[in-house]
């Protein structure tokens, strides 16, 4: 009997122990749309990477022309930008992206 008790939880447990989800069903659209993160997350971080690469070459431009690395107006406007489409959490995220992207010049 405790057998039984025994295997029943971890063959509940087995359905889908990485998903949370309770049947074979949610656990494969669980996995699924997962695995779309997981590919957008990609994307998104080379688009990071492709952005601090732009911005570096801003920056040197900037700099060999006597201006300043950083330019604290366009960086609001990004702020604002990122502010209006997302909401209160977009501008964390663009001051994430701005920090991200005055890199080492």
């Amino acid at each position: 009997m405790s057998t039984d008790t025994a295997t029943a939880a971890p063959a509940a447990q087995a359905t889908a122990p990485d998903t949370g989800a309770s049947t074979q069903e949610a656990a494969g659209l669980i996995s699924d749309a997962r695995s779309r993160i997981d590919d957008l997350d990609g994307r998104i971080i080379g688009l990071v990477q492709e952005r601090m690469a732009v911005s570096a070459v801003i920056q040197r431009e900037r700099m060999a022309s006597g201006g300043r690395r950083v330019n604290l107006a366009r960086e609001m406007e990004i702020l604002a930008h990122y502010r209006n489409q997302l909401g209160k959490p977009g501008t964390a995220l663009a001051m994430t992206l701005l920090e991200l992207s005055r890199g080492q010049v």
